[in-house]
């Protein structure tokens, strides 16, 4: 194919060479295409051969045309050849707000563009310094990390109003941008007594009970105090970092072809298969809230659900996948990004009980195209961020972690390692044996690797991020496709230094057979999955996917280290606050 397209030539490429890897790996149609599934390689077939057709005279002054595509063969899946560096697009910082003032990070982005000219601008007063003749204002906006100064002159009409301000008011100021005489700013803006300057007091801000003072906060107070904490540096940088992994997320997943399908957060069935969920349910309303007064089953002794809203348990999701797959079966490439939540009764620093995950499902893919899948991803995003929030990386790089964008250039720039499970314990039983690290949790075969192994192999022994795939089907989810030896399934889980696991992802098993087996030994309700199970009844085919956490994302990218702050409004065990308490039908178990 020949197109005068340079990323239409690129994507007809990888097609030829995916349907070539299909007929590899399948045989289908091989002996039409004259092409040998074991070897790979094309055979002459004896055919009747056909007078060739003249292709039609091209018109004179015709352009040359293009040099033909070569199509790079085909790659043993073995020997995986380094995946290239995403290209992202660079997102340009809108300069006028929908409610006409100048964004102040598009001003510092753009200093020579306004030095001289008058602008309006709008925030909050970070701090106030009122002296004889001046008064000095540091304002934010939250479109950036960066704060203006404004100098507001003694001669304005409304300036003792201005004077008796403090931190926290809500300001409007519009004045003239000059370069500033200080040294930690380029630029400053000047309110003076003039025709087209002004000072407007959006909202006051009593002093003596504002939370937010001059001095930095804990992050254990910030989280009291949620519906505040947008107004500090740290919360303000990693929403605006949160808020550009979404958009590199569906950026990525769209460029790609994928359908968006929003999967339902009411479900009765467990996608894990863990039990730690959340219950959906009218029943207590009805019951008014005294054990005595439950609806009971006579046989079963059980609750009975007849009159409850959805007539059966019902809960909220952990996960997406059961649902989006079904979806896959019919449209191929799909993903899902929405809230998920777990009842998991866990005080640690890595758990929620209300997150995020993106879950994308591929038709027709197995574990390697997935492991790719999940590389090309992470690095999209991380290299995405480093595009478009360079100036607020470099607070989280100067404030939180040293040495930060270091790190996820590691990410980004290498390609990831691979090996099995079995491999990775291997080399964890032969450290531990040798003395040459002595973990908390000791490490044999069959092991459920702790944070501790993870980062060990990850910082220590590889020194980037790390693919481990054939997990033991013990602790693996039922829907795992089994391996031939009985024992492993083609699991995987992306490990990536500090944060451990970031994604995890499988084959799925397209097996009916193989797949009631595993439920019936994790002793699951077979009848409860009936709509699952007839994806592999009804046109079963291979496909795969892979989950990624996304406050656990947000970790990795701005080194912070407690996930209950990359989350606007955090669930965990014993806090739910900043909720209205008007509801009065549907109650959480």
């Amino acid at each position: 194919f020949f197109f005068n397209d340079t990323a239409t030539t690129e994507i007809y490429t990888r097609s030829i060479v995916g349907s070539v890897r299909c007929v590899q790996e399948t045989g289908i149609n091989a002996e039409y295409m004259g092409l040998d599934s074991q070897k790979g390689t094309m055979e002459k077939k004896e055919v009747k051969e056909e007078p060739a057709a003249q292709p039609p005279k091209a018109p004179e002054n015709a352009p040359a045309p293009a040099a033909p595509v070569a199509v790079p063969a085909p790659q043993p899946k073995e020997e995986q050849k380094a995946r290239s560096l995403p290209v992202v697009p660079v997102i340009e910082t809108p300069p006028i707000s929908f409610s006409g003032r100048l964004r102040i990070r598009y001003l510092f982005e753009h200093p020579t563009e306004f030095v001289d000219k008058v602008v309006y601008i709008c925030g909050w007063a970070r701090t106030l310094r009122a002296q004889k003749k001046i008064t000095f204002v540091t304002l934010s906006d939250g479109s950036g990390p960066q704060t203006l100064q404004v100098v507001v002159d003694k001669d304005l009409k409304n300036y003792a109003e201005v004077e008796k301000m403090k931190n926290g008011c809500c300001f409007g100021f519009k004045g003239k941008i000059v370069q500033s005489p200080g040294a930690k700013q380029t630029i400053e803006m000047q309110v003076r007594n003039e025709p087209d300057h002004l000072a407007k007091i959006y909202g006051d801000c009593p002093a003596e009970e504002y939370p937010l003072a001059k001095k930095e906060h804990n992050v254990e107070f910030l989280r009291e105090i949620a519906h505040l904490r947008p107004r500090t540096q740290l919360i303000g940088s990693m929403i605006r970092i949160r808020n550009a992994l979404i958009m590199a997320s569906h950026k990525f997943f769209q460029s790609k072809g994928f359908l968006y399908i929003h999967t339902p957060l009411i479900t009765s069935s467990d996608c894990e298969g863990a039990g730690e969920m959340f219950q959906v349910t009218t029943t207590l309303s009805q019951a008014q809230h005294t054990a005595s007064s439950l609806p009971v089953n006579p046989t079963t002794k059980k609750i009975n659900y007849d009159n409850d809203f959805f007539k059966k348990p019902a809960f909220l999701t952990v996960s997406g996948q059961l649902e989006v797959e079904t979806y896959a079966c019919s449209l191929c490439d799909v993903y899902t990004f929405g809230p998920t939540f777990r009842a998991e009764k866990s005080h640690t620093p890595r758990h929620l009980a209300e997150f995020w995950m993106i879950e994308p499902e591929i038709a027709f893919g197995d574990i390697t195209d997935v492991s790719d899948l999940a590389e090309d991803y992470l690095k999209y995003c991380l290299t995405y961020v480093m595009q478009n929030n360079m100036d607020d990386l470099k607070f989280f790089d100067d404030k939180v972690e040293k040495g930060l964008i270091e790190r996820l250039k590691n990410v980004v720039e290498n390609t990831f390692g691979r090996l099995t499970y079995t491999e990775g314990v291997e080399i964890l039983m032969k450290d531990q044996k040798e003395g040459k690290v002595k973990f908390e949790h000791e490490v044999y075969w069959g092991l459920d690797l702790f944070f501790e192994h993870e980062r060990y192999l990850t910082e220590q022994i590889f020194k980037k991020p790390i693919i481990l795939r054939d997990y033991p089907k013990s602790f693996k989810a039922f829907y795992m496709k089994l391996n031939e030896d009985g024992k492993t399934v083609r699991g995987i889980d992306v490990l990536v230094p500090k944060i451990g696991e970031i994604v995890g992802g499988s084959q799925r098993e397209e097996n009916l057979q193989v797949l009631d087996k595993r439920i019936e030994e994790m002793k699951l309700d077979k009848e409860g999955y009936s709509w699952y199970r007839d994806l592999r009844k009804y046109g079963s085919c291979p496909h795969s996917g892979f989950g990624v956490g996304f406050e656990r994302l947000i970790m990795l990218v701005t080194g912070i280290d407690n996930i209950r702050d990359t989350i606007p409004f955090p669930r965990s065990l014993g806090h739910a606050e900043f909720q209205m308490h008007n509801f009065k039908h549907l109650h959480l178990i």
